[in-house]
């Protein structure tokens, strides 16, 4: 797993590649994800953020800001819920794929060997190379049925 601190470093170079200002504001958001242990929705980013960085006087438009520069630079992901918005995870974790409860947003994550090799054997059939892939699967958990 990545250090947090690595992270961090890796949004400083990108900002400056991009001659953009660095800002609290994304390392305050980043930081949120990169020690989350759960799936996080923008608001429940700000309430963190309201709750553990009360002088940091971040408002909701920042955060979705953030969260959307984090996204198209590669240091997080989301998963969208229609209407619902979208729920955002660090992109430091190993690769795993998601089982996502359409009635309460409950993700699952989890990696299963056969169906890795499987996508494998596909592409490399239909001549294909894989450079990266996102499985989700949407069902009803547990207790909601």
């Amino acid at each position: 797993m990545v250090k947090s601190e690595e992270v961090i470093e890796e949004l400083k170079k990108i900002v400056k590649q991009k001659g953009l200002k660095y800002t609290e504001q994304r390392e305050i958001v980043l930081n949120v994800l990169l020690h989350a242990d759960d799936h996080l929705t923008a608001e429940e980013i700000y309430n963190l953020i309201k709750t553990k960085r009360p002088d940091s006087n971040i408002g909701i438009a920042t955060v979705y800001r953030a969260l959307g520069f984090l996204e198209e630079v590669n240091l997080i992901t989301s998963i969208a819920f229609g209407a619902d918005g979208k729920k955002y995870e660090s992109n430091t974790k190993d690769h795993h794929d998601h089982l996502i409860c359409t009635n309460c947003g409950k993700i699952v994550e989890f990696m299963d060997d056969e169906i890795e090799k499987r996508q494998d054997r596909i592409a490399k059939k239909n001549k294909f190379r894989i450079t990266s892939h996102s499985m989700q699967i949407y069902g009803i958990c547990a207790s909601c049925q």
